[in-house]
């Protein structure tokens, strides 16, 4: 019956995922609920079960997007590298320094990410990149050292900040960032997996079946998200958002 349950939200989170981010508000608290015990007790290995679940999903939306929506590789794919490489890295980090302090910091930009997008009704309506070629590459690179650290590090919120960041510095539509999020998320979920599988700390009896029930909810998510165009990504990514700064709100000032 848990595998069950623990399908169902790998399917909410892999649609919620592959629209504006934030789907490991779903899965994550699920695995720990419907987990049976011990394996809900070892915190790393639901990390990694999470993690392998959602690399599967984000794979099926990254697919979807580049086959229906113009990435502009040349800038994304240096980036999504260098997001793999600087993820492993923050994986590394999480030993040397507890992860936790930045809940503050993580509400104050979702905060203001919040207001920023609400009040901003043009926000991410219109696709009008604002750098050369050169100058995207270079900035994409940037985003790919300092996002993919902070996805190995800690996590949360990851593509939700990548979406707002490509809207806001490189003036990408919403579904535009939305799918060069989705490319960039891949690359810092596959560096976290491998490390994941190589400590063997993956539950594979649900990560499997997780795994692809994420895949189908990202192929409804982006399809959904096709379909609707930007209008309906922005009002997800506004909900995603108040979600999340909720959730930090209640574990920074309500314990």
């Amino acid at each position: 019956m848990e595998t069950l349950w623990l399908c169902l939200f790998a399917f909410l989170a892999g649609l919620v995922d592959s629209v504006v981010g934030g789907g490991g508000l779903i899965q994550l608290p699920a695995l720990f609920i419907f987990l049976p015990s011990p394996l809900s007790d070892s915190l790393v290995s639901i990390f990694g079960t999470n993690k392998l679940s959602s690399i599967c999903g984000t794979a099926m939306a990254a697919a979807q997007y580049s086959r229906r929506v113009q990435i502009n590789w040349p800038s994304i794919f240096p980036a999504g590298l260098t997001a793999f490489m600087f993820s492993a890295l923050g994986v590394y980090a999480v030993f040397a320094v507890e992860p936790k302090v930045l809940k503050p910091l993580v509400l104050f930009l979702l905060v203001a990410v919040a207001i920023h997008t609400y009040w901003r009704r043009d926000f991410g309506n219109l696709h009008a990149p604002q750098f050369t070629a050169h100058r995207e590459r270079q900035f994409g690179i940037l985003v790919g050292v300092v996002i993919g650290f902070y996805d190995g590090f800690f996590g949360p919120g990851t593509g939700s900040f990548l979406i707002f960041i490509f809207i806001g510095l490189f003036g990408f539509d919403f579904l535009t960032a939305s799918a060069s999020a989705k490319i960039i998320n891949f690359a810092t979920n596959l560096s976290a997996v491998i490390y994941f599988a190589v400590t063997h700390r993956i539950f594979y009896q649900f990560a499997v079946p997780m795994g692809l029930c994420n895949m189908l909810g990202a192929w409804t998510g982006s399809r959904l998200a096709i379909l609707k165009g930007n209008a309906f990504v922005r009002v997800f990514f506004l909900v995603v958002v108040a979600v999340m700064i909720l959730r930090y709100g209640w574990e920074v000032f309500g314990r």
